[in-house]
């Protein structure tokens, strides 16, 4: 959608646009209430400054909403069709890497008590397996950290995404 469609939108509508980038409604109302937005790079500038200031029992919620790596996402609506472009490099022929990421996701859910989040994006598969290994020696807060400047990225990434789609 174009900036300028994006500014105009109605509240309502445009915080509905903004939920499939993150469900964290602290983030959704400040980008919305800053509009209008003199270029895409406003809006990017406005949208980071936000998103510095979640709190960590707001990204746990966010990430109800990721599906695991490896999985892909499941159903129709924006959201999944964001997971399912950034997640397309993970090759699910691949049996051995598949089962590598199954078993790591696993590890990681029962150390950290949450989903792995990493920005797939960019990435093939043996380079997010590699990033999950190396995650597992963080301590609980060096992920907390890591899994919300992941949660950044992809935030941003969805953000700037839809405000090139005309």
């Amino acid at each position: 959608m174009s900036l300028q469609r994006f500014n105009q939108l109605p509240e309502a509508q445009a915080e509905l646009l903004l939920r499939p980038c993150v469900d964290i409604a602290a983030w959704i109302a400040a980008v919305v209430v800053a509009r209008p937005f003199s270029s895409v790079d406003a809006a990017l500038a406005v949208a980071w400054q936000a998103a510095l200031r979640w709190q960590p029992e707001e990204v746990s919620q966010a990430l109800a909403q990721h599906p695991r790596i490896g999985e892909g996402a499941k159903g129709q609506g924006q959201e999944a069709r964001f997971s399912q472009r950034e997640q397309a490099a993970v090759n699910a022929q691949d049996a051995e890497l598949s089962e590598a990421l199954r078993v790591g996701n696993r590890r990681y859910e029962q150390q950290f008590g949450q989903v792995f989040l990493i920005r797939a994006a960019g990435r093939d598969g043996q380079s997010i397996l590699r990033e999950l290994q190396r995650r597992l020696n963080n301590s609980a807060e060096q992920e907390r950290r890591e899994t919300a400047e992941q949660l950044r990225e992809i935030t941003m990434l969805r953000f700037k995404e839809l405000l090139s789609d005309e």
